[in-house]
């Protein structure tokens, strides 16, 4: 995808095959994030269509989410709040399920990061399955609070991890998409 401004990410995001295993396509943007112009470009369009919206905290999913949501936070003048995997904070949390292609994981925020009616922007590097995404929703939702939307830089449309986000009612926006897992 060209961008509004004529900036074609994709050619800042490496593809990696067979990592982590066999039959992966994986999509590293660290090549994105270490160039100076591909980097801010994908800040300002990950913030782009949210300018003009009540949006009080930018919520970035661990670990590409923080420094992508950190951006975005800065960007449009908001606080950051990090989900993490269970065990990371050192506050009390509440905690999110989730089913992992071997297993269930759990993501975690502190307890007193948003309250009732806070309206968050959920940001992350790349949308797959939705299992990590969609059990962040859950927990912003467990915490009274309102997923505004959700962004991320890289799709891949071939797993439905956005249209599982679009069934729970959650606005996605997404910059680049991949064929492939």
């Amino acid at each position: 995808m060209i961008l509004r401004n004529g900036f074609d990410l994709k050619k800042y995001i490496r593809t990696i095959p067979d990592y982590p295993k066999p039959g992966i396509l994986f999509r590293d943007i660290t090549t994105l994030l270490s160039d100076l112009h591909g980097f801010r470009a994908a800040v300002d369009e990950l913030c782009w269509p949210f300018l003009k919206d009540q949006i009080d905290f930018v919520a970035g999913i661990e670990a590409r989410g923080f420094i992508l949501g950190g951006a975005v936070a800065h960007t449009l003048g908001r606080g950051f709040i990090p989900i993490r995997k269970k065990g990371k904070l050192p506050y009390r949390t509440i905690g999110q399920d989730y089913t992992l292609e071997y297993g269930v994981d759990t993501i975690e925020v502190h307890e007193d990061a948003m309250k009732k009616g806070d309206r968050i922007l959920l940001i992350d590097d790349l949308i797959a399955t939705g299992g990590t995404a969609a059990a962040a929703t859950d927990l912003i939702r467990k915490s009274g609070s309102v997923v505004v939307a959700a962004a991320f830089v890289i799709d891949l449309p071939e797993l439905k991890g956005a249209e599982i986000l679009r069934k729970k009612g959650v606005k996605v926006h997404t910059l680049v998409e991949f064929d492939g897992h």
